[in-house]
């Protein structure tokens, strides 16, 4: 085929024949793995992009049992799955009822986001704090573990450190189970910067620090997403005793984990026949294979999280649809429209290249498909 390229010609490229990776089932024993999951939308439901969010339940579910079939717990209800890019929380909600129903029927392992997503508007701190609250309460009803996600209103609210202080240390308090924390960066969102009361990663540090150690037995540990390895590495030096550091670096996951962080990542999605070959080559200390098997999915996972980040959803989701995980190329909020076709016609190479193409004819012809609605034929 020919795909185009950044400086507007067409190049030839040639799939390559590979053999898949095999489904391994069991998780693996040296790391807790999730990977944050994307939701299928109804391609047609009717409604526009500014609307409720409409769902393809049963492929949505259905891609959770892919990653339960290779051994990697759901993160569900994150960023990935378009929570503030798309899906309300009514749709929220269902979701997560309906994946901790699968999880349970299938012997799956999942933790689910709560947020303060309900909120419309500026929010003061009780109102941020009850949000966060119904949130917590609905997950746990559920039966299922919290990760309680960064809060662009607790964001827009907090004067300061003592404020994430307070709302954390009674949010802590509440949980009946340790909770995951999560710190998504401002490449990740503009609307987090100075997360924890300050724009000094460093002090932001301190203050979660605070917050973990005044409430260890409630955190079960902190995902960080901030692209920078020597800062999550030296954050996971000073955790208690206990907690775990889970990686959101979708940059440098592959040493981060080897050297001893856990991993809660939205590539994981798009890689998650990689990630768990690599994770059982970990647990037999074969870490020239678990080398071999990563290498490859950085560029892509680089280019898929590349500037501006927040669009990382409209890359994972295109690797599932020329995987045959979704019979279409459509997105919540009409989010397909967020990379453009060079964008995708690369993703395309660096998958191939990767090995994380399954059936490499069905990807290419819903690749041809893709350039044929572009204009390339």
């Amino acid at each position: 085929m020919r795909l185009p390229r950044a400086d507007g010609t067409l190049e030839e490229y040639t799939p390559q024949l590979r053999e898949p990776l095999p489904v391994l089932g069991s998780e693996p024993r040296s790391r807790v793995c999730f990977a944050a999951a994307h939701v299928v939308a109804d391609p047609l439901a009717g409604g526009d992009p500014t609307g409720p969010a409409q769902v393809d339940w049963e492929a949505t579910l259905a891609f959770r049992r892919h990653l339960w079939a290779h051994g990697l717990r759901v993160a569900e209800a994150m960023d990935t799955a378009q929570r503030g890019m798309g899906l309300d929380w009514a749709a929220t909600q269902e979701l997560i009822r309906l994946s901790v129903a699968e999880a349970k029927a299938e012997g799956g392992r999942l933790a689910c986001g709560a947020g303060t997503d309900q909120l419309t508007g500026p929010a003061s701190l009780d109102a941020v704090r009850a949000a966060y609250e119904e949130q917590l309460a609905f997950i746990e009803g559920e039966g299922a573990p919290v990760i309680l996600m960064a809060s662009r209103a607790l964001a827009a609210a907090a004067s300061g450190p003592d404020d994430y202080r307070a709302v954390y240390g009674h949010l802590l308090s509440q949980a009946g189970t340790p909770v995951v924390l999560h710190w998504l960066g401002d490449m990740f969102d503009p609307l987090l910067a100075g997360y924890w009361g300050s724009h000094d990663l460093d002090a932001a540090a301190d203050v979660v620090l605070d917050i973990i150690e005044a409430h260890a037995d409630k955190v079960d540990g902190i995902k960080v997403s901030l692209l920078d390895d020597a800062r999550e590495i030296a954050l996971r030096e000073r955790l208690p005793a206990g907690v775990r550091m889970y990686t959101g670096d979708d940059f440098n996951y592959p040493g981060l984990i080897k050297s001893g962080s856990d991993a809660l990542l939205g590539i994981f999605d798009a890689i998650a026949p990689a990630a768990a070959a690599a994770m059982h080559a970990l647990d037999a200390g074969d870490e020239a294979r678990y080398d071999a098997l990563l290498a490859p999915t950085v560029p892509l996972s680089r280019h898929i999280f590349k500037a501006p980040t927040p669009y990382y959803k409209t890359g994972v989701v295109f690797l599932a649809y020329l995987n045959g995980h979704q019979d279409h190329f459509r997105m919540v909020g009409g989010l397909e429209s967020g990379r453009s076709v060079v964008h995708l016609s690369e993703l395309f190479v660096l998958a191939d290249q990767a090995g994380l193409l399954r059936e490499p004819d069905l990807a290419t012809a819903r690749m041809r498909l893709v350039l044929e609605l572009a204009g390339v034929s």
